[in-house]
């Protein structure tokens, strides 16, 4: 107590206080004569009868809480035993301001305590907390429970505490540092956890010589958990994931899905240093958690599975997708001011992951790893059991770099949108002219055909206009802007320079990394309507040679998009034949099964063409689709993992009502969730209005997870023109049903999302403003 009182204010949410007391140290227990519930700010005030002087003291709270079906706080995670029983599992989930639901306390990141669990169980479950059990002892009051006591746990904030109860099997191993990992799956599915166990294993001595800073507990624990609103959650000691990011069955996961569970395992692992080691002072500096988790992942997965090429995938699945959306009016910066703690859930979002990992990517390029890893340790020792600000990790890195790293970084965190950048060049003379008001600092970096992979030149852009001259280089020579596509800007060149970029895409002396670049700049260029589509459809005649995954990818979604745009128009036909034209011949050289000697890339980039080609209705691959299909579902050859999506997308957009209820029935057999949810997000791509009804009706049904019914849902909204319309009239009717399935999470949101995505944003806002204002 800092100063005389007779409250004390504690956040609660769903607790029913019975008695509190407090006890002044060495002195009587006063006990509290009235609880306040301010239940809009989710707080309690405990009123005494006489005032509580300064000192220390101990609250004592005797309170019935809720296992609730929320996916939040506390709560019951229902799942099947392999005998066909539904039970639940009780497990928590407290990020960003859910700990207050399973007990009164203060609820804020920068208030750090220790805390010392118990838990009384039945004798027959696990129970898991952020430290090692240190006495498992029969309960006095009934001979069929324990009571299970853990670890003191080192000075940590609320949202990171956890505890998980249910049936596991686990699988473990000890780390070369000596830290105990296990993985726990459900009960017969040890084996699951085995690639998980080996990424985190790996993971660990990994991070602990990036940062210089010992894993400071003496376990980490895993789990896999049935009902789960994120992806993952870091909890200090114990992580807790769907299954669909930790578990692997050798014979059924996809290529996709090793690599999903690699970087989900990375990322949260990054966590335990950066941002439960050292934590966030209040939820503005939240993008520094997640997006510097959201870069390091791709570094430690590139570590450990170099063959993935991960970094040129790190451009396509966050740097072009946090470009998307920064390029919007409603975007918004990477440190936004969060005042009440309800705004947090809006800024877990493509802004604080992705561009907050796009930048850190520039910055750390722009600083080089030598100085940024002492840098990182400078931080992480100086703020330990602590908590930061975005400002104290620009200072580290100042002092370790000699660079004004404040002054650069504040330009891309402090305000929304990016750069574009027109260049063109005269013999030897290079132009910039930066687009859009606000003032960046721009780390650029300039590359010429004389050696694609290196910079010939890097600058610091502080200006709106720049002209630099380059030495030595011919006429016949192309020049490129942002090597390695790390800068966060667009490019936009002359005619004249763009022209002699094509000759480098086509004989691939372009890097694949900047061949993405070239074309996702044009894309969103064209979208933004400053090019013409006509002029970036000629572009695509030079990937005829395109060999990488990644660049197709890229390239697929936005054709996508484009086809998305024109299925409201007369030209949706010819967009489809043009998609043919583009992906046969890379479909034909790669064929339907593997070659000996093919990696992980090729079994993605197969998997990306046939589902491109079967979903654009070319004959040939619709065919042997369809054989396959037959031969899988009559047990005859079974698809390998890595086809299944390409072969059930395109039956389903080509099939009828037969063909639904087979892959129906074949998500009821599914014994393993990432089977389950591979269907699940296919079912959308069926066609007839009839079908598209049944689909969404079964997204609410008890076969889907809560969790999962926002993929089908989404899997409608980007089958076709009437799936947009249908999924957002589904959403309108049922509403309350999913709002309050829903509510206070980011899953709402995301719903919104991916049904905005696919309809005229427009449209829909005006219709939810009239709904529901």
């Amino acid at each position: 107590v800092r100063q005389a009182t007779n409250q004390i204010v504690m956040n609660c949410a769903d607790i029913d206080i019975i008695t509190a007391s407090y006890a002044p140290e060495g002195d009587e227990e006063i006990h509290a004569t009235g609880f306040n519930y301010q239940n809009e700010d989710e707080k309690v005030t405990l009123s005494f009868p006489s005032t509580l002087q300064t000192g220390t003291g101990t609250l004592k709270i005797d309170f019935v809480g809720e296992l609730n079906d929320k996916m939040k706080g506390f709560y019951r995670s229902k799942y099947t035993t392999p005998s066909g029983e539904v039970r639940y599992a009780a497990v928590t989930q407290f990020e960003a301001t859910d700990a207050r639901r399973a007990f009164p306390c203060w609820d804020e990141p920068a208030i750090k305590a220790t805390f010392d669990i118990s838990l009384v169980v039945p004798k027959d479950r696990v129970a898991l907390s952020n430290m090692n059990v240190i006495d498992r002892k029969p309960y006095p009051d009934d001979e069929n429970l324990v009571e299970v006591k853990f670890a003191r746990t080192p000075v940590m904030s609320t949202y990171l505490v956890a505890f998980v109860v249910g049936e596991y099997d686990f699988v473990e191993t000890r780390s070369k540092d000596g830290v105990c990992v296990r993985v726990y799956t459900p009960v017969g599915k040890a084996e699951q956890g085995k690639f998980a166990l080996e990424v985190a294993a790996k993971t660990l001595p990994f991070y602990k010589d990036y940062f210089n800073v010992p894993y400071p507990l003496p376990k980490i624990d895993l789990i896999a958990i049935a009902d789960f609103a994120a992806g993952a959650m870091e909890n200090w000691g114990l992580v807790t994931y769907r299954e669909t990011a930790l578990l692997i069955d050798p014979k059924n996961s996809c290529s996709s899905s090793r690599q999903w569970v690699a970087l989900v395992v990375g990322h949260e692992l990054a966590h335990q240093w950066f941002g439960n080691l050292v934590t966030m002072e209040w939820w503005t500096h939240l993008w520094l958690n997640e997006g510097f988790a959201s870069w390091i992942e791709y570094l430690c997965v590139d570590h450990c599975f170099p063959e993935y090429d991960i970094w040129t995938q790190f451009v396509s699945a966050d740097y072009t997708r946090a470009q998307e959306l920064d390029a919007l009016d409603n975007s918004h910066p990477i440190e936004v001011s969060v005042g009440h703690p309800s705004e947090v859930d809006e800024i877990f979002d493509a802004i604080s992951y992705s561009k907050g990992a796009s930048v850190i990517r520039m910055l750390h390029d722009y600083i080089g790893d030598k100085d940024f890893k002492k840098g990182m340790n400078m931080y992480l020792t100086k703020f330990q059991q602590k908590n930061a600000a975005t400002e104290d990790l620009w200072e580290s890195l100042e002092n370790a770099s000699g660079k004004p790293i404040a002054a650069v970084m504040n330009t891309w965190t402090k305000q929304m949108g990016f750069p574009l950048i027109y260049v063109e060049a005269e013999q030897d003379k290079v132009n910039f002219q930066v687009f859009y008001c606000p003032q960046w600092m721009v780390p650029i970096t300039i590359s010429t055909s004389e050696d694609p992979n290196q910079a010939k030149l890097k600058i610091l852009m502080d200006k709106p206009e720049m002209n630099v001259v380059l030495k030595n280089v011919k006429s016949d020579q192309w020049v490129k802007l942002n090597l390695g596509t790390v800068g966060f800007y667009r490019t936009q060149y002359s005619s004249a320079m763009l022209e002699s970029l094509l000759p480098g895409i086509r004989d691939l002396s372009l890097p694949p990394v900047d061949r993405l670049g070239l074309q996702n700049d044009l894309f969103s260029l064209a979208r933004a309507g400053i090019i013409s589509t006509v002029e970036v459809l000629k572009v695509m005649e030079a990937f005829v040679n395109e060999p990488n995954y990644t660049v197709w990818s890229d390239l697929s979604c936005n054709l996508g998009i484009l086809s998305t745009l024109l299925s409201h128009t007369d030209f949706y036909e010819e967009i489809q034949e043009f998609v043919k034209d583009v992906f046969s011949p890379i479909g034909e050289r790669l064929g339907w099964d593997p070659k000996p000697g093919e990696g992980h890339l090729d079994a993605l980039l197969r998997g990306l063409v046939l589902g491109k080609l079967g979903k654009a209705g070319h004959k040939a691959t619709l065919d042997e689709a369809r054989r396959r299909f037959k031969d899988h579902v009559e047990g005859k050859q079974i698809l390998s993992a890595d086809l299944r999506s390409p072969v059930y997308l395109t039956v389903l957009k080509h099939g009828d009502g037969t063909t639904l209820d087979i892959m129906l029935k074949l998500h009821k057999q599914a014994d393993m969730q990432e089977e389950k949810n591979r269907i699940e997000r296919v079912l959308g791509a069926t066609l007839l209005p009839e079908l598209i009804q049944k689909v969404l009706t079964f997204a609410l049904s008890e076969e889907v997870r809560p969790q999962d019914t926002v993929s089908v849902i989404g899997g409608v909204a980007g089958g076709s023109k009437h799936g947009r319309k249908a999924a957002w009239k589904f959403i309108k009717d049922n509403w309350e049903e999913l709002y309050n399935r829903y509510q206070g999470g980011f899953l709402i949101s995301r719903l919104i999302k991916v049904c905005e995505f696919f309809y005229l944003s427009r449209l829909i806002i005006m219709d939810v403003i009239e709904q529901y204002p």
